[in-house]
């Protein structure tokens, strides 16, 4: 799968408020935008022996993160699978027409989604962990 952009699938309005017409959308557009952070944490946790880092993307002059993905030796994985990380921050570059800025994130989900304004997995209209996990592993990752 290539690269694409995060915002190609933004929620829309209706999306935000009602939790159950988000979770209705495609694993691909549900995990690019509004369970991100979900399908990453769940990666890391998914490989315990290797060093699945996480990152968040945010547009140079703001601080808040509106995409997360993981990282594994200069490969990205997210709702587009896994990709050199250089295709992923390109496609979204491209996309948003402006700099874009990716950060390191912390190790803990519920510091992160209180920093940045982002569900926790109870707090969405159904648990989002198996669905993340079914998703994952459709996806080969770069090692094997």
């Amino acid at each position: 799968m290539t690269a694409v952009a995060a915002g190609v699938f933004r929620r829309t309005p209706l999306e935000r408020s009602d939790q159950r017409v988000a979770w209705d959308r495609t694993d691909q557009a549900f995990f690019a935008a509004g369970a991100c952070h979900i399908l990453a944490w769940v990666c890391r946790a998914a490989y315990p022996d290797r060093s699945i880092g996480l990152v968040g993307l945010r547009f140079a002059d703001d601080p808040q993160v509106w995409h997360v993905y993981a990282t594994w030796a200069g490969w990205a994985f997210d709702h587009s699978g896994w990709n050199p990380e250089p295709h992923l921050l390109a496609a979204n570059r491209h996309f948003e027409s402006r700099p874009l800025e990716p950060v390191a994130l912390a190790d803990d989900l519920a510091e992160f989604c209180a920093a940045h304004h982002s569900r926790m997995p109870h707090q969405y209209w159904a648990d989002p962990l198996p669905r993340a996990r079914d998703y994952l592993a459709r996806h080969t990752p770069p090692w094997t």
